[in-house]
Protein backbone atom coordinates (compact mmCIF):
# COMPACT_ATOMS: atom_id res chain seq x y z
CA UNK A 1 0.00 0.00 0.00
CA UNK A 2 1.53 3.19 -0.82
CA UNK A 3 0.71 6.75 0.82
CA UNK A 4 1.34 10.34 0.54
CA UNK A 5 0.00 12.87 4.19
CA UNK A 6 0.20 16.59 3.63
CA UNK A 7 -0.13 19.10 6.47
CA UNK A 8 -1.78 22.28 7.53
CA UNK A 9 -3.14 23.44 10.90
CA UNK A 10 -6.31 24.79 12.20
CA UNK A 11 -7.37 27.35 14.84
CA UNK A 12 -10.40 26.89 16.38
CA UNK A 13 -12.83 27.38 19.50
CA UNK A 14 -15.12 25.27 21.39
CA UNK A 15 -16.79 24.18 24.43
CA UNK A 16 -17.89 20.48 25.68
CA UNK A 17 -21.40 19.13 27.06
CA UNK A 18 -20.86 16.62 29.69
CA UNK A 19 -19.10 16.42 32.94
CA UNK A 20 -16.09 13.84 31.86
CA UNK A 21 -14.89 16.59 29.82
CA UNK A 22 -14.51 18.62 33.36
CA UNK A 23 -12.70 22.06 32.87
CA UNK A 24 -13.32 21.87 28.69
CA UNK A 25 -17.25 22.22 28.98
CA UNK A 26 -16.46 26.14 29.38
CA UNK A 27 -15.35 27.68 25.46
CA UNK A 28 -11.57 27.10 25.14
CA UNK A 29 -9.16 27.15 21.70
CA UNK A 30 -7.45 24.54 20.08
CA UNK A 31 -4.93 24.48 17.36
CA UNK A 32 -4.38 21.53 15.69
CA UNK A 33 -1.72 20.50 13.62
CA UNK A 34 -3.41 18.12 10.66
CA UNK A 35 -2.05 15.51 8.84
CA UNK A 36 -4.18 13.89 5.71
CA UNK A 37 -3.13 10.72 4.32
CA UNK A 38 -3.96 9.25 1.12
CA UNK A 39 -3.48 5.44 0.17
CA UNK A 40 -4.03 3.50 -2.54
CA UNK A 41 -2.60 -0.13 -3.43
CA UNK A 42 0.06 0.98 -6.55
CA UNK A 43 0.72 4.59 -7.63
CA UNK A 44 -0.67 5.88 -11.26
CA UNK A 45 0.35 5.75 -14.19
CA UNK A 46 2.36 9.25 -12.91
CA UNK A 47 3.84 7.24 -10.27
CA UNK A 48 2.34 9.29 -7.70
CA UNK A 49 -0.71 8.25 -4.94
CA UNK A 50 -2.39 12.01 -5.55
CA UNK A 51 -1.15 14.86 -6.90
CA UNK A 52 0.55 16.38 -3.79
CA UNK A 53 0.03 20.11 -4.77
CA UNK A 54 -3.51 19.86 -5.07
CA UNK A 55 -4.05 17.10 -2.01
CA UNK A 56 -2.51 20.03 0.20
CA UNK A 57 -5.00 22.83 -1.71
CA UNK A 58 -7.92 20.48 -1.25
CA UNK A 59 -7.21 20.09 3.08
CA UNK A 60 -6.62 23.93 3.03
CA UNK A 61 -9.80 24.45 1.88
CA UNK A 62 -11.56 22.20 4.02
CA UNK A 63 -9.26 23.66 7.14
CA UNK A 64 -10.48 27.43 6.06
CA UNK A 65 -14.11 26.14 6.74
CA UNK A 66 -13.46 25.32 10.02
CA UNK A 67 -10.22 28.30 11.06
CA UNK A 68 -10.88 30.88 13.50
CA UNK A 69 -14.20 29.86 13.91
CA UNK A 70 -16.05 28.77 17.45
CA UNK A 71 -17.64 26.08 16.48
CA UNK A 72 -20.30 25.90 18.89
CA UNK A 73 -21.97 28.45 16.76
CA UNK A 74 -21.25 26.23 13.20
CA UNK A 75 -24.88 24.87 12.35
CA UNK A 76 -23.27 21.56 10.61
CA UNK A 77 -22.14 20.62 14.43
CA UNK A 78 -25.05 21.76 16.55
CA UNK A 79 -26.02 19.29 18.97
CA UNK A 80 -22.57 17.92 19.02
CA UNK A 81 -19.26 18.24 20.93
CA UNK A 82 -16.66 18.81 18.73
CA UNK A 83 -14.30 16.60 19.62
CA UNK A 84 -10.44 15.92 18.26
CA UNK A 85 -11.74 12.24 17.04
CA UNK A 86 -15.07 13.71 15.37
CA UNK A 87 -13.35 16.96 13.74
CA UNK A 88 -11.33 14.13 12.00
CA UNK A 89 -14.09 12.49 10.52
CA UNK A 90 -15.69 15.85 9.77
CA UNK A 91 -12.19 16.35 7.82
CA UNK A 92 -11.80 12.94 5.88
CA UNK A 93 -15.60 12.96 5.30
CA UNK A 94 -15.19 16.58 3.50
CA UNK A 95 -11.81 15.50 1.91
CA UNK A 96 -13.46 12.05 0.65
CA UNK A 97 -16.32 13.97 -0.98
CA UNK A 98 -13.50 16.89 -2.96
CA UNK A 99 -12.22 13.31 -4.18
CA UNK A 100 -15.36 12.50 -5.55
CA UNK A 101 -15.98 15.86 -6.86
CA UNK A 102 -12.72 15.33 -8.71
CA UNK A 103 -10.70 18.25 -7.02
CA UNK A 104 -7.94 16.40 -6.84
CA UNK A 105 -7.65 15.55 -10.45
CA UNK A 106 -8.38 12.28 -12.27
CA UNK A 107 -5.40 10.69 -10.88
CA UNK A 108 -7.67 10.71 -7.43
CA UNK A 109 -9.77 7.84 -9.02
CA UNK A 110 -7.41 5.11 -7.72
CA UNK A 111 -7.86 5.68 -3.93
CA UNK A 112 -8.78 3.34 -1.37
CA UNK A 113 -8.82 5.62 1.58
CA UNK A 114 -8.28 8.51 3.78
CA UNK A 115 -6.58 8.79 7.11
CA UNK A 116 -7.11 12.12 8.88
CA UNK A 117 -5.01 12.73 12.16
CA UNK A 118 -4.91 15.93 14.31
CA UNK A 119 -2.21 17.04 16.61
CA UNK A 120 -3.73 18.31 19.58
CA UNK A 121 0.38 18.16 21.14
CA UNK A 122 3.48 16.56 21.07
CA UNK A 123 1.80 13.80 23.13
CA UNK A 124 -1.68 13.40 21.60
CA UNK A 125 -3.38 12.92 18.96
CA UNK A 126 -6.59 11.47 17.25
CA UNK A 127 -7.05 9.94 14.31
CA UNK A 128 -10.16 8.61 11.59
CA UNK A 129 -9.58 6.09 8.72
CA UNK A 130 -11.81 5.57 5.93
CA UNK A 131 -12.28 4.34 2.91
CA UNK A 132 -12.79 5.07 -0.64
CA UNK A 133 -13.75 2.60 -3.01
CA UNK A 134 -11.19 1.65 -6.03
CA UNK A 135 -11.79 3.54 -8.81
CA UNK A 136 -14.86 5.49 -7.06
CA UNK A 137 -16.45 8.13 -9.61
CA UNK A 138 -14.98 11.40 -9.82
CA UNK A 139 -16.03 13.84 -11.86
Amino acid sequence: MFSVTVRDHIMIAHSFRGEVFGPAQRLHGATFVVDATFRRPDVDDDGIVVDIGLATGQLSAVLGELNYRNLDDEPAFAGTNTTTEVLARTIADRLADRVRAGDLGPGARGLTGITVTLHESHVAWASYERSLDAGEETA
